[in-house]
């Protein structure tokens, strides 16, 4: 449950929401608007926010989305929220799918 989750585990969450954006090399508008509306839920502050908005600008950097980082207790929540990230255009790309099956080895 996103209610659950600490400030740093929002913003880890985050970036990985954002880097499974970038898996196809394209953000596309309803993958922004999905990035935007899980920020309202979370209620990040503005320095935070703007974090965000910088993943959107440029994708994180491979080594900071460390799957070893996401907390056991969330793993189902961080893999939920990647299936709505790269299904929220309504298309998922193979890179799309093939980063969200490794995602899923990982955190198995």
């Amino acid at each position: 449950m996103l209610s659950e989750l600490s400030s740093e585990e929002r913003l880890l969450l985050l970036e990985f929401v954002c880097a499974f954006a970038w898996a196809d090399l394209e953000i596309r508008d309803e993958e922004r608007a999905f990035v935007h509306r899980l920020v309202r839920q979370l209620e990040l502050p503005p320095d935070e926010t703007e974090k965000v908005d910088e993943w959107l600008r440029v994708p994180p950097k491979p080594e900071d989305v460390d799957p070893n980082k996401v907390p056991r207790r969330h793993r189902e929540l961080f893999l939920a929220a990647a299936h709505l990230m790269i299904s929220s255009d309504g298309e998922i790309a193979p890179e799309e799918r093939e980063d969200y099956e490794l995602l899923q080895q990982l955190l198995s």
